[in-house]
């Protein structure tokens, strides 16, 4: 396929329609899980086993018994069996028990993941590939953990701390994460440095400066691992509904959906909002019409490490308690929900369900049923990436210039030097 055909793909791709997007979704998902069954067939004839698995399908009132077996050597995974314990295992007993620990703690995935989800849309929007919210989230993490050890002490336990500290804490990490976005919109728009290369530096940096800091200064002298001292129980997000040890918080869910009504608010219906999407869609169109492209990438960052220290904070107030070193990947995961949600604020809380969903899925299938780590693991990476390929090829297609453009030739005005002709 040469590059004229690979360009008509992609602008075939940003021209469909919602309902379009919608069936190439659901087809890229049922496709994944038949190219799936066929990895876990194959992962299960390479495995030892002492009986072969079985399909049992019901049929007319009875049931049908097949027995997985390849050359002769038996087939030790069923994959009916996988992919139904790895979509039910996450949602749990919810018709007879909607609070059960298996949902908590898809929730509690799908809301982290909303933070640094928005965060990386935020950037997109702007024009900006923020790989550094992972960074920006451990150091909104660490500030949010310190300053709320520091200034809890001196608030009234109960209702009252609650309402002054969380806060405090959500702001803090928001101040740390933003400024720490904006270091690296500030080095594309005054030193021309690319953003992807940079990010992705900061990433490294912050978590060892946090390392650091945490291991040196600020360890918890009663604890084997390194992290802060505990958060008081006042200026945690307690969990609403579920259970106390879910790691779960409703509030962190409501505000999660805040931010991102919030963040699509701003960006469809404000000046600002349009001076970003102007600047990731067309920079030059929009710094001729007066946009100041400089200050568009500074803003745009900053909002984005923002969300993303929000999302340390709550990981902090409402997950773990304190700040600990291995953080996981909620920011890098997030580069696919925003993937997936196509950039768009609203849809991110969607996508971050479904890879909520398939985290804590993952979990039930190893635990249930006997399947390895990794496999559990590449099943759910075969649907993210089915699922999200088509929107990346749209998004790409956006980007484009339109054919017309293309094959219209350019005016020479300046003595023929503005076109090359062949």
């Amino acid at each position: 396929m040469n590059g004229d055909s690979w360009r008509d793909v992609l602008r075939r791709f940003a021209g469909t329609s919602a309902a379009e997007r919608l069936f190439i979704s659901v087809a890229a998902l049922a496709l994944s899980i038949v190219v799936g069954a066929g990895v876990i067939l194959a992962a299960g004839w390479m495995a030892t086993c002492g009986a072969p698995a079985t399909i049992d399908i019901p049929l007319f009132g009875a049931t049908l018994s097949i027995t997985l077996q390849a050359f002769g050597e038996p087939i030790c995974y069923d994959p009916v069996n996988v992919y139904v314990t790895l979509f039910t295992g996450a949602f749990g007993d919810i018709l007879s028990n909607p609070t059960n620990f298996s949902f908590s703690l898809t929730l509690k995935e799908t809301t982290l993941l909303v933070f640094t989800g928005l965060s990386v849309a935020i950037a997109f929007r702007g024009g900006m590939f923020n790989i550094g919210t992972q960074g920006q989230l451990v150091l909104g993490a660490l500030a949010s953990a310190l300053a709320t050890v520091t200034v809890a002490p001196i608030l009234p336990a109960g209702l009252v701390g609650s309402i002054v500290v969380i806060p405090f804490a959500l702001l803090v990490g928001a101040i740390v994460g933003g400024l720490y976005g904006a270091l690296p919109g500030a080095l594309k728009a005054y030193a021309d440095a690319n953003e992807v290369i940079t990010t992705i530096m900061l990433n490294f940096i912050a978590t060892q400066v946090a390392f650091y800091l945490t291991k040196y200064h600020f360890q918890n002298p009663g604890s084997q691992v390194v992290q802060t001292r505990s958060v008081p129980g006042f200026a945690q997000l307690q969990p609403i509904l579920f259970g106390e040890g879910s790691g779960f918080s409703l509030l962190a869910l409501v505000l999660g959906l805040a931010l991102a009504g919030g963040a699509w608010l701003l960006l469809e219906r404000t000046s600002l909002g349009y001076d970003l999407r102007t600047s990731g869609l067309q920079p030059e169109a929009a710094e001729y019409g007066g946009v100041d492209a400089d200050q568009t990438m500074v803003t745009s960052m900053a909002l984005s490490g923002a969300l993303a220290g929000i999302g340390g904070a709550v990981w902090v107030l409402m997950a773990i308690g304190s700040y600990q070193v291995g953080v996981p990947s909620y920011g890098f995961d997030g580069i696919t929900v925003s993937i997936l949600a196509g950039n768009n604020p609203l849809g991110v809380p969607i996508a971050a369900l479904l890879f909520g969903v398939l985290k804590s899925g993952s979990l039930a299938v190893q635990f249930a049923g006997g399947v390895p780590q990794e496999l559990s693991g590449v099943l759910r990476g075969l649907i993210i990436l089915f699922v999200a390929m088509p929107e990346f090829f749209r998004m790409l297609g956006e980007r484009l210039p339109s054919a017309e453009s293309e094959q219209s030739a350019p005016v020479a005005t300046d003595g023929g030097e503005g076109g090359d002709e062949e």
